[in-house]
């Protein structure tokens, strides 16, 4: 990165457990491509992709499939929304209204959450032509309306309930899983944030110096999270975090993700699908209720790739394998939300000298898949930082 040209070579991942993958190599044009760049969203439906297994993969060939496609929703004006308005004098809306590029790509009217108030007709006709996570299609109405309904509560509006917040200005800090964390000394910094967010292998028993102890939101897609148990149980993931002030930050990147939470509202096991008979309890504690979730609006994360993040992989025939990071929607989540925001563990220029995570006894290299693209949100990261609407932690 920061050179006129560079080129990386990336694995494409498949979304089921097989991770079966096409290796394509791509670049970018000398100055980098802007990703400040107003263009619509292409997103192409799974069944479009039966060529995936094909080898010919030239950056050429699958632009050239991706334009054939017709499947082209741009953003809507967005809707009235019942998020409650700051008091804090020195916010980051202000850096974000200041900038010229920024001040035109941040809407915050957007709405955040997803709640039963969402859970109109209208919103469903709109919804149901976009694949997951950016709507509805090819899901059940019965499926989807029957989780919606029971995020009912005021709770289930907003992240952080500012009447009940004792200060003016709320400080987030976003904990990212990176190497660059490791022998940081942060803990404390990152603790005295009023929220902390950590997402997918949260670690922080034995790293508590590097990474603190404090849990506000735990953001997470079934799969990621079940994929994280499993993958970093050696290095001490055995549990989601857990504990009474503690919230969950569903992302809907599957059906997976409604059943499971319907399940865990209602306390039962996950009725249907892959994960039935699944008890959420194990994940969330035996006393979960609807005010300890949060649901992410598809809209939301449509507005988030199609301003923000949107790769180039978008507009090819694999553009449905791709979206943006845990990580990078837990960072624009809370750049959407709190009044400060500053951002540990993400990717930086040097991430070469950093193992892929910070509790990694050996050193790992960070492996880039083309269902992500770590470098584009790098560089979204690092312009945030320079113009002071986020603070970036380097070394």
């Amino acid at each position: 990165m920061g050179a006129p040209r560079w080129r990386r070579r990336c694995l494409l991942l498949l979304p089921a457990l097989a991770f079966s993958a096409v290796l394509y190599g791509r670049c970018r044009p000398a100055g980098g491509g802007s990703l400040l760049q107003q263009e619509p969203l292409l997103l192409v439906p799974p069944e479009l992709s039966r060529e995936a297994g094909s080898h010919d993969l030239t950056r050429e060939s699958i632009i050239k499939r991706g334009q054939q496609s017709k499947y082209s929703p741009e953003l809507e004006k967005p809707r009235p929304t019942w998020e409650q308005p700051s008091s804090c004098l020195q916010s980051l809306t202000s850096k974000v209204k200041a900038d010229s590029k920024f001040g035109k790509l941040f809407d915050f009217r957007i709405p955040v959450l997803m709640w039963d108030r969402h859970l109109t007709s209208e919103t469903w006709n709109k919804l149901k032509g976009r694949g997951v996570p950016y709507g509805w299609q090819g899901l059940s109405y019965t499926a989807i309306a029957s989780t919606l309904r029971l995020l009912n509560d005021s709770a289930n509006r907003w992240l952080i309930d500012r009447a009940s917040f004792p200060g003016d200005c709320i400080r987030c800090a976003v904990v990212g899983n990176g190497g660059i964390l490791n022998g940081s000394r942060q803990g404390k910094e990152i603790d005295a944030h009023d929220f902390v967010f950590r997402l997918n292998g949260a670690v922080t028993k034995g790293f508590e110096e590097d990474v603190g102890t404090k849990t506000s939101f735990y953001g997470f897609t079934v799969n990621t999270m079940k994929n994280s148990l499993i993958a970093y149980r050696e290095y001490g993931f055995t549990q989601v975090p857990q504990s009474k002030e503690l919230r969950y930050i569903f992302i809907p990147s599957d059906m997976r993700d409604y059943t499971m939470l319907r399940a865990a509202i209602l306390g039962s096991p996950v009725q249907d699908g892959s994960d039935k008979g699944d008890e959420p309890s194990k994940y969330f504690g035996p006393e979960a209720s609807a005010k300890k979730f949060k649901l992410l609006h598809p809209d939301f994360m449509h507005y988030l790739t199609a301003r923000f993040l949107r790769s180039d992989i978008i507009n090819t025939q694999y553009g449905y394998l791709y979206m943006p990071s845990t990580g990078a929607l837990m960072l624009l989540t809370a750049l959407h939300t709190c009044d400060q925001v500053s951002a540990y563990g993400f990717i930086t220029d040097n991430y070469e000298n950093f193992s892929d995570h910070y509790y990694e006894l050996e050193k790992k290299p960070l492996v880039f898949y083309a269902n992500h693209d770590m470098l584009l949100e790098a560089e979204l990261w690092k312009s945030l930082h320079r113009v002071g609407i986020m603070k970036l932690y380097q070394r």
